[in-house]
């Protein structure tokens, strides 16, 4: 029997009569309702019939987390009165009310209303792109922006555009980007509608609680354990202060267990909430704490979709967890970051659902505003291979015919398409192969789904499966950094991750066995030799299979060399890391410390650090690795510029990986000048032999350039190393070696890059001459090294001269340093006439005194020059 008085009592049913229309005339909407309305349960029960008002139709509801999709799931079938799974006798199917999440279907002919993951939409629709038989789909919580949802959201638009125009489309969430998931919707025909609807919200008091002493931020997945132990205190606090129910926020599962170890005696059931968790720890979540009062630690997946009963007080830790990937070193993992403003409203939002609560955010007050506005959208931050192959199925490789809020960044897809074609998936032109199709039906991330099909023939289905399970939900930190260890671990343990990973096994067993042709789970299916494999070498193939850029090479005891080309480091090895608690590490047994060759399986790079931390590997040996990467197998000749010289050698390379090397006698001369080349760029022009003719020369022709430009070339170091092979091309056929280039007269190769075609080249030594003939008949080297040419002499060598020298074609006077007869600067000037009738007097009543034998006259303008002393003038 239909619950009328709790689907009445819910806000959002005023908005529904709006919503109908919308879907009964443009086709799509976008639904705003406040958490707590209804939007999640009454609106797709309305939109499918079941409440008694309009007609039925088939509803789809896409939730971004299985939890929340069970948990809908189960209050929808309340609302009509049943239960998920029991509403009707097995013979005649499933009741109204059902759901699918990965590894689990509770649906059938009789179901109207079904909840999915975003992840199981995206599969349904690779399969059936018309979706046969449903009449409208809502797209629930879309302002996380989570990557499935964002790519279901484009499939079904297409789909409306070009197979079902009749599909009706929902955007529904608490706080969104409205305008423009409408204008998303809309299309070419205009922005869809807008509705809203208003919640009868309880007034939530914000509370300032942050730490007395400051504390470390957040990087990686590592938090202050000071910051932990603050939250516990909180949480204290709020029971003391507070009534009812306190939900925690913290980022994940670790942070989670250390809280819950500190919150030991308190006068509370204390209850973990995160994906992981058993179904029947969240169900007892979701279910009310039947008198007994509680404090629930969850992450994100308590902020929305759902309700837990007898929440009052919201404790915020303001931090969340993220997926981030660094394309440069192909690392993608979760990372800590503070929760946007968005979040913390809707975290907020959970204290004031039912009846009027408290929020206590550990963060100061004068910090909120800091804080991002919206939570990143994982398009722009996320690994894209999954997305890239994806999109690839879909027809549309490069994704620009795609209807989506960002567009992918360039980069990012660049990369992920570098790694479907490494595996297979697509082709030279970014479709989607027969065998990339197989590997996006699995239902795992293509690195998984290549070593699930390619491993599976050679170590047997169900150890594949098993292992690629291990892989596919990162297991729990206290199994280790071994993954065989970690799955031998699981086999034994029965802890609630251990049944979740017996059901994604069976379920990958499966779906291998079907993509192959044979009898799923029946049989192991692998060749003879996969039985003699031992788990070890079993799990060292498959983490080599998904990820073959990781395999590693060791450098020193702990620290590996991985074939993209960076450093990995085993927990305790690397600076600072320290050995993460509840781990066989390297410190206490772990087989990894000592082993040649890692396949690493997940890893991650802490800030400030130069090498990635291993977090799971797998011990592996050499031809494994090269088996499991065979485009990164490589064999030539490396000629380089490296440590000061040119190195020729034969090399054997796995990517970044030396494996063998032996000297080059006869290395190709396009490489030997390309690395002469590369170490003239790296080292500078200092390599070549610079006489003082050369750098004279140098100089000249810089000064030439500056004042008159064109045609006349600019010598800078950063001029002459871009057309380095121009000027020194003859040298450069020759050097074979450092001490070659050494021997190279920069001033010989230098007069090469005059414009000497032009025939302006002859005019150089009149625009720039190198030295200038003064009055005593002496030719005194000009210096052009300064911003202004300075010409050095005795000032007795001018007596007569009434004029400044000048260059460049008479534009740019010479500087005169006029020198004391011991060669001592005693004057400058740029005007001699001036000199002579200023500044001469002075500079000869201090001076004739100390060179009483050197001649100084009283008109030095009409003296004769001299380079002699008074003397010598007589005698001669």
């Amino acid at each position: 029997m239909i619950r009328r008085d709790a689907l009445d009592q819910l806000p959002v049913r005023t908005a529904l009569p709006a919503l109908r229309a919308a879907l009964d005339g443009p086709g799509s909407a976008v639904l705003c309702a406040p958490p707590g309305t209804g939007k999640t349960t009454s609106v797709p029960l309305d939109l499918a019939g079941l409440t008694g008002e309009g007609p039925v139709r088939r509803v789809l509801v896409a939730e971004p987390r299985r939890m929340a999709a069970r948990a809908a799931a189960r209050r929808m079938a309340w609302l009509l009165g049943e239960e998920v799974g029991t509403g009707a006798a097995p013979a005649q199917g499933w009741g109204p009310v059902g759901f699918t999440v990965r590894g689990e279907r509770r649906a059938g002919p009789r179901t109207t209303v079904e909840v999915v993951t975003t992840g199981v939409l995206l599969q349904r629709l690779q399969r059936d792109p018309e979706l046969a038989g449903v009449d409208v789909v809502v797209l629930d919580e879309c302002h996380e922006r989570h990557l499935d949802a964002d790519t279901s959201a484009a499939f079904l638009l297409d789909v409306r555009e070009t197979l079902r125009p009749e599909l009706r489309l929902v955007a529904a969430s608490a706080t969104t980007d409205a305008e423009g998931w409408a204008r998303l919707l809309g299309g070419a025909q205009g922005a869809a509608p807008v509705v809203e609807a208003t919640g009868v919200s309880h007034p939530v008091e914000v509370v300032w609680a942050p730490p007395e002493r400051p504390v470390r931020p957040a990087h990686g997945t590592r938090v202050d354990p000071a910051l932990l132990t603050h939250v516990a205190g909180v949480v204290r606090r709020a029971l003391r202060e507070r009534t009812g129910d306190v939900l925690c926020f913290l980022p994940g599962v670790g942070e989670i267990g250390r809280v819950a170890g500190e919150l030991a005696g308190v006068d509370a059931e204390v209850l973990q909430v995160h994906g992981r968790a058993p179904a029947e720890v969240q169900d007892a979540v979701l279910a009310g704490g039947n008198g007994v009062r509680r404090v629930v630690l969850a992450t994100s997946v308590a902020e929305s979709s759902l309700t837990v009963p007898g929440v009052r007080v919201v404790v915020d830790s303001g931090l969340a967890r993220v997926p981030r990937t660094d394309h440069a070193r192909g690392l993608s993992a979760l990372t800590t970051v503070r929760a946007s403003r968005a979040a913390a409203r809707q975290r907020a939002g959970r204290a004031g659902r039912e009846a009027p609560g408290a929020v206590y955010r550990c963060w100061a007050e004068g910090e909120d505003g800091r804080l991002p506005a919206f939570p990143d959208p994982e398009i722009r931050v996320a690994d894209l291979t999954a997305f890239a192959l994806q999109a690839a199925c879909w027809g549309d490789p490069a994704a620009d015919g795609l209807a989506l809020l960002d567009a992918p960044p360039a980069g990012a897809l660049a990369a992920a398409r570098e790694v479907l074609t490494a595996i297979g998936a697509v082709d030279g032109a970014g479709r989607a192969t027969e065998r990339g199709v197989r590997m996006a039906r699995l239902g795992l991330h293509p690195r998984l789904a290549r070593a699930l099909l390619d491993g599976a023939p050679e170590v047997g289905v169900r150890r594949a499966a098993e292992v690629v399970a291990l892989l596919s939900e990162e297991p729990p930190r206290a199994y280790g950094d071994d993954l065989a260890a970690a799955w031998r671990t699981a086999r034994r343990g029965g802890d609630a991750y251990g049944a979740r990973w017996r059901q994604e096994a069976r379920r990958l067993a499966s779906a291998a066995g079907e993509s192959r042709g044979g009898s799923g789970a029946g049989g192991d299916g692998g060749r003879g030799a996969g039985a003699q494999l031992t788990d070890d070498a079993v799990a060292g193939l498959l983490a080599a299979l998904a990820f073959p850029e990781r395999v590693a090479r060791a450098r020193r005891k702990g620290s590996y060399l991985m074939a993209s080309g960076t450093g990995a480091e085993l927990a305790g090895a690397q600076a600072g890391g320290g050995h993460r608690p509840g781990s066989s590490g390297p410190g206490d047994g772990s087989g990894l410390r000592d082993a040649e060759w890692l396949a690493v399986a997940v890893a991650d790079r802490p800030v400030a650090a130069a090498s990635a931390r291993v977090r799971l590997a797998a011990v592996i040996d050499e031809e494994t690795a090269c088996a499991a990467a065979p485009a990164l197998y490589a064999s030539g000749e490396e000629v380089r510029w490296s440590e000061g010289d040119v190195v020729a050698r034969r090399v054997t390379r796995l990517g970044a990986i030396e494996l063998a090397a032996r000297p080059l006698t006869a290395p190709d001369p396009g490489l030997l000048r390309d690395a002469v080349v590369s170490g003239l760029r790296r080292e500078g022009l200092g390599l070549l032999r610079w006489s003082a003719a050369a750098v004279s020369l140098r100089q000249r022709m810089a000064f030439v350039h500056r004042e008159l430009g064109a045609p006349w070339p600019d010598v800078s170091d950063a001029a002459l190393l871009e057309c380095v092979e121009e000027w020194l091309g003859v040298e450069l056929g020759r050097a074979r070696r450092r001490a070659d280039l050494e021997r190279v007269d920069a001033g010989q190769a230098l007069a090469r890059l005059l414009p000497w075609a032009t025939g302006d080249a002859a005019r150089f030594d009149e625009l720039a001459p190198e030295r200038i003939e003064v009055p005593s008949g002496s030719r005194v080297r000009v210096d052009y090294g300064g911003a202004q040419p300075v010409l050095a002499v005795k000032l007795q060598e001018l007596f007569g001269w009434q004029e400044s020298p000048r260059v460049a074609g008479g534009r740019v006077p010479v500087l005169v340093h006029l020198l004391s007869p011991a060669g001592r600067p005693a004057a400058v000037t740029a005007d001699l006439a001036s000199f002579w009738r200023d500044g001469y007097r002075s500079v000869r009543a201090e001076l004739r005194g100390r060179y009483p034998k050197h001649p100084w006259p009283e008109d030095p303008s009409a003296a004769e020059p001299t380079r002699h002393t008074s003397a010598r003038l007589k005698r001669g």
